[in-house]
């Protein structure tokens, strides 16, 4: 990491949380920070669902909630990004303060409440983006839906309508504790109709586009059983798992006892636990994408060995800067080199044989 870097993480944490977030998100798009592009070789280069990406690190949905920065973040050395959650229309989330750093547990607790300045504010700027240079990696979009929505599984289906035509997947997002009701989505019933309407959605696109579903970690084995079942039936084509979770043992911070979804260091246990059981439950037949608590290349190899296809990372920007990308990248690249493997798609579910 360099010295400008250090500086400017120590700068950050002077601000609260969301003004610095802010100021990140201002900095990449205007140019502000270097622009390494991604890392790559033939380990790292891997294919998820028709999805050609440099490399497995990818961006997690939260940090450009509204397409603000794409081309930045195309350049940043992810292997794909993934903005939202977008809303079919635009609404401020939940009051602040509304993000809390755990300084001792190297973790985030965030209750944003899906702010979002909806779909159609969306849509014009992936288009603009598109529009002046072609994107290096995939980009994707986090499907969500309004708070005060009479039909919340029709949401996902029309932020996908909207924006669709410019991204190259979307996940559905289930799985949000900060949205009161929208975890019940997770069930098998209610699940069917919301995979249904956005299968519905894309079938009308320009282009087809791979469909994931994001869920929590706060789930029982019959919980993940029902979830596999209905993602092979349906054939949408990738699990992300997983979300923040409601979980708050053994944490040591002041905000601690925050409400909202907690994040890094202290979830990457029990997302990797989850990680696992899907991939032993759907046998290595569906794409998974590995998120929670990743903050280097150990903890990014720990996932794929469990099952993860691909990653993504959010809140481990926030104590070790951007440059955490590339660094876990290059890490990869000797992990896998170590262990004898021509490229990342054979280390996947490792653990298992």
């Amino acid at each position: 990491m360099r010295l400008i870097e250090v500086a400017a993480l120590q700068a950050m944490r002077l601000t609260d949380p969301e003004t610095a977030h802010n100021l990140a998100v201002k900095a990449l798009e205007q140019g502000l920070v270097p622009k390494p592009g991604p890392v790559s070789s033939p380990r790292l280069r891997c294919n998820i669902a028709g999805l050609e990406m440099p490399n497995p690190v990818g961006l997690a949905a939260g940090f450009d909630k509204h397409a603000q920065a794409v081309p930045g973040l195309c350049a940043a050395g992810f292997g794909s990004i993934e903005i939202g959650g977008v809303t079919p229309k635009a609404q401020p989330g939940n009051a602040k303060p509304r993000v809390f750093r755990l300084r001792a547990d190297h973790g985030v607790i965030n209750r944003y409440g899906l702010n979002s300045e909806g779909a159609e504010a969306v849509a014009a700027r992936l288009a603009s983006a598109r529009a002046k240079s072609p994107l290096p990696v995939p980009v994707g979009l986090n499907l969500g839906a309004n708070k005060d929505s009479a039909d919340r599984s029709t949401d996902y289906a029309e932020v996908l309508r909207i924006c669709g035509p410019h991204v190259d997947y979307a996940t559905i997002n289930v799985s949000s504790p900060n949205t009161e009701g929208l975890r019940d989505l997770q069930g098998r019933a209610a699940l069917w109709g919301v995979i249904t309407g956005v299968l519905e959605a894309r079938a009308n696109l320009p282009r087809p586009i791979p469909i994931f579903v994001k869920i929590a970690p706060d789930m029982s084995e019959a919980d993940l059983k029902d979830i596999a079942e209905v993602a092979q039936e349906s054939a949408l084509d990738g699990i992300v798992a997983t979300n923040t979770t409601v979980a708050r043992e053994g944490l040591q911070s002041r905000y601690g006892r925050e409400t909202g979804g907690l994040s890094g260091r202290p979830v990457f246990e029990r997302s990797t636990e989850v990680l696992a059981t899907l991939y032993r439950l759907t046998e290595g037949k569906i794409p998974l994408i590995g998120v929670g608590g990743i903050e280097d290349a150990e903890t990014a190899y720990a996932k794929i060995c469990a099952g993860a296809s691909a990653l993504q990372l959010y809140s481990a920007l926030t104590w070790k800067g951007l440059s955490l990308v590339s660094r876990i990248a290059d890490g990869l690249e000797m992990r896998l080199a170590a262990d004898g493997y021509d490229n990342i798609a054979e280390a996947v579910g490792s653990a298992h044989r």
